[in-house]
């Protein structure tokens, strides 16, 4: 009994081991097929094409962690212990030679409250998305082939692409043109727009969006009209960007007396408007250009002060002087002529009617000159002419052909196949062909990085015009030095390139301290490596030009709202042209990307500052300030040099290497 006992007790763990290896086998199976899913969905995923979800804290920015395909014909070694590196298999993908992938989770934003929705969100979601179309455009060669059936039209047509100078006769911009003329290449610093028009008699208007509610009912007498500059169109169905929106409004204002507003939008979410109502910007505002925001007109309500003239002093030939006083009234009236110019400054556009100045309007940031591709005029007006002139002779697409040397001593040295000590990210646009040129001719001449012991990558995004980006993946795949960012451009967008950054330098490289510069931004690498051997061995530290207890400004043209950043100050940040992190903190910023409570805000110098701060009440970090990391231009001594034309930094480079010393290069 007993022996017939164990042999069915026998038997029965002999039936459990059996079942046990045919689970274990079952689940080997089932891990060996993910396995074989992970290369393409990783393809996928670097293409912005596949896209998973996963648990989020829906308070956070819903970004998915980045995913790295490094370029091609570079090996990596496996035998690092040490410090173990991680380094993506070699991929080619179209023509692309690496692409970063901050890829948008669409599942966890899709589980966002609408209350938690914030703006930052939003242009973050559309970039993806735009930028997703993008890639799989240039992957298919779609876009490639519209840019080609774009250019064998026009020369069909033999149209002028970039014409110097535009001019339209009123009927033909109201029937022809539809009330828009094109600007094919957009405007250029001293590029000016005349308008000459007749505003129409006031008429009844009943719209509620015009109209207050007043006794008798909602009607109000309005003329106004509408004069934009408006981009490219971002996506289909939505209109496109309106670079600047100037709005004069004779009657009809809920104001009740005549205004002008000026403005931007983009994906159909309006800027802070700036209205001008008759009295004159304070003399502590900002200015454009040294002009003010908005001049003075009479209004019903002038006390007649002297403060509230325009004043000047003629001396007559008697010899006395005699001061005279000028008030001007609201530049249009109805059913009277005007002309109005309209002028690109240096930092910002300027409107002047019968000649004299009336308003002027700051760029706002995200948008370029050469964005704006088109004049349109519509509301209570009838135009007689437009004229543009000292418009851009050359494309954007045709930019890399004067400013890109396709010679071999500038392409990149190919990836080492250890860690490095240092790597450069540099901040860059889709068309700064230019700036990427002298860079590469200048301090990436540097021994240090011909070697690799230094290593330097530009981080670029998809830009609006599809030309661009062609001629962006052919410069990226002949030098080998971009590193493209899938998401559609955008200012505010800027800080998920230094989380690329970030993630390039110790995924990629395994750098020993990771520093970001812009495209205009003079590296003295020698001195930025002297500066980080100072600090103790084994010690985290964020080396820069360190603003302390710097407030949000509120106003102008960097203006930041409260529902951005509610608190009254930041906390202590590197000024963006030039910082240095060691790699535990860079370490630190992609882990915490990659959990979802990376808090991301739309300066990114700043949001170093916060991930630093944040990092530092865990491990003490060691700031090291100093103004050598120039903000502003170029000092002596310097050990960054911000703001430098490509002319400028080839001089300085030559200066470099005359002299042994870090001479400025003052011209432009």
């Amino acid at each position: 009994m007993g022996t017939m006992k164990r042999t069915k007790f026998d038997s029965l763990i002999s039936l459990s081991r059996i079942r046990s290896i045919q689970l274990l086998s079952g689940f080997l199976f089932l891990y060996l097929v993910l396995v074989s899913f992970e290369i393409p969905m990783v393809l996928r995923a670097g293409l912005g094409l596949g896209l998973e979800s996963g648990e989020v804290d829906s308070t956070l920015p819903l970004i998915s962690h980045p995913v790295i395909i490094t370029e091609t014909g570079n090996q990596f070694s496996t035998k690092e212990k040490e410090k173990p590196v991680f380094r993506s298999p070699e991929r080619k993908i179209g023509e692309f030679k690496k692409i970063s992938g901050l890829i948008f989770d669409d599942d966890a934003f899709n589980s966002v409250g609408k209350d938690e929705f914030s703006e930052l969100h939003r242009v973050t979601r559309d970039a993806f998305a735009l930028g997703k179309k993008v890639l799989e455009d240039l992957e298919s060669g779609k876009l490639l082939r519209e840019v080609e059936n774009q250019t064998m039209s026009k020369q069909l047509t033999k149209e002028e692409p970039c014409p110097n100078s535009l001019a339209i006769t009123g009927d033909d911009f109201v029937r022809k043109s539809k009330k828009l003329m094109v600007i094919p290449c957009g405007l250029s610093l001293g590029s000016h727009i005349t308008v000459v028009g007749r505003p129409r008699w006031a008429h009844e208007e009943t719209d509620s969006k015009i109209v207050l509610a007043k006794e008798g009912g909602r009607v109000a007498m309005v003329s106004q009209f509408l004069m934009e500059l408006q981009g490219l169109k971002a996506v289909d169905g939505e209109d496109p960007p309106k670079i600047l929106h100037f709005n004069p409004r004779l009657k009809g204002d809920w104001s009740g007396r005549p205004v002008i507003e000026q403005n931007t939008c983009y994906r159909m979410q309006w800027g802070s408007s700036q209205r001008c109502e008759g009295w004159k910007s304070r003399a502590d505002e900002e200015t454009v250009d040294g002009r003010v925001k908005c001049e003075k007109w009479i209004r019903g309500d002038d006390s007649g002060s002297e403060e509230s003239k325009a004043t000047w002093w003629l001396k007559r030939l008697i010899g006395r002087t005699k001061k005279v006083t000028v008030d001007w009234p609201y530049p249009f009236a109805e059913n009277k002529l005007f002309v109005l110019t309209l002028s690109a400054g240096l930092e910002g556009y300027h409107i002047n009617v019968d000649g004299r100045h009336i308003s002027s309007f700051p760029y706002r940031p995200g948008f370029t000159l050469e964005d704006a591709t088109g004049l349109f005029l519509n509301g209570d007006v009838d135009v007689h002419s437009i004229f543009a002139a000292s418009l851009p002779t050359s494309h954007p697409s045709t930019a890399p052909l004067r400013h890109l040397d396709l010679s071999a001593k500038w392409k990149a040295p190919n990836l080492p196949t250890g860690p490095v000590e240092l790597f450069i990210g540099i901040l860059s646009a889709g068309n700064h062909f230019a700036e990427r040129m002298a860079v590469r001719k200048s301090w990436m001449q540097y021994a240090s990085v011909k070697s690799s012991n230094v290593v330097a990558r530009f981080f670029v995004a998809m830009h609006a015009r599809k030309e661009v980006n062609l001629e962006l993946m052919k410069e990226a795949e002949f030098f080998g030095d971009i590193v493209i960012v899938p998401y559609m451009d955008n200012y505010d967008l800027v800080v998920l390139k230094t989380v690329a950054i970030c993630e390039y330098g110790i995924r990629t490289v395994a750098a020993k301290y990771i520093m970001k510069c812009d495209d205009d931004t003079f590296v003295r690498i020698d001195a930025v490596r002297m500066e980080v051997k100072k600090i103790q061995k084994g010690r985290s530290f964020y080396i820069g030009n360190i603003n302390y207890y710097h407030r949000p400004l509120r106003h102008g043209k960097w203006a930041v709202t409260y529902e951005e950043w509610p608190e009254e100050a930041y906390p202590p940040y590197a000024n963006g042209p030039g910082y240095v992190v060691s790699s535990d903190i860079a370490q630190y910023t992609v882990t915490e990307f990659e959990k979802h409570k990376l808090r991301l805000f739309k300066m990114e110098d700043v949001s170093m500052g916060m991930w630093v701060e944040q990092f530092n009440s865990t491990r003490p970090v060691e700031y090291v300030h100093s103004l050598k990391f120039c903000q502003f231009g170029c000092i002596e001594g310097y050990y960054t040099a911000h703001y430098q034309s490509p002319r400028q930094m080839t001089c300085l480079w030559g200066k470099l290497k005359l002299h042994g010393k870090p001479y400025c290069c003052n011209m432009r």
